[in-house]
């Protein structure tokens, strides 16, 4: 971490509430919570903001991961697609599926309808001003209603926020995110080297 940030021990009030939360649910604290901190009202403001993302999110965990994988590949952020990669091993059934839609989504066997969704969050990750009406037609054409395209792009664009702000504040992936098979952590390595 490149900036000075409220570790565990010195928590209070909202800051240690989250920071419980997240020990609770992963077993330690992510840099991710933790370089919000430097300006401490940060946290729960990203914290609440996330959770309501989340909670209205019109698709699935599984759409919420890959896109994220997508999105991270093309910001790049080496951090968020070892989290996302590794979430999505159970989601997809295996790491080698993983790779493969990390190398190419377009030829990993995924559906028409996951395709076109990953191709619209990659086009956000890379140059959104590109994005024109065609590209929500072909979307509109797979079945993906507006509230759901709606929340294809907030979760690209929202990516491209969190792991921009990640990388220029210095979070670190966390071990139990980095894969001890070679390939696949050197797969996820897009942007910052571990």
């Amino acid at each position: 971490m490149f900036l000075r940030t409220i570790e565990e021990e010195q928590a209070t009030g909202r800051v240690a509430e989250i920071y419980e939360r997240q020990k609770a649910q992963l077993g330690l604290v992510m840099d991710a919570a933790k370089c919000f901190t430097a300006r401490p009202d940060l946290l729960p403001i990203y914290t609440d903001f996330s959770d309501r993302i989340r909670a209205g999110f019109s698709l699935g965990l599984r759409e919420w991961r890959l896109i994220t994988l997508i999105a991270a590949k093309h910001i790049p952020s080496t951090y968020c697609s070892h989290v996302y990669g590794k979430q999505l091993i159970d989601d997809l059934g295996s790491k080698e599926a993983v790779l493969a839609v990390q190398r190419d989504f377009r030829t990993a066997g995924l559906s028409d309808r996951d395709v076109e969704m990953l191709a619209y969050a990659q086009k956000i990750a890379q140059d959104a001003s590109r994005i024109s009406h065609a590209d929500i037609d072909r979307l509109h054409a797979v079945g993906f209603s507006d509230q759901q395209i709606c929340d294809i792009a907030l979760c690209a664009a929202f990516r491209c926020f969190v792991s921009r702000f990640f990388d220029a504040t210095g979070a670190g992936t966390e071990a139990v995110f980095i894969d001890d098979d070679t390939e696949f952590r050197t797969s996820m390595s897009v942007g910052r080297s571990l």
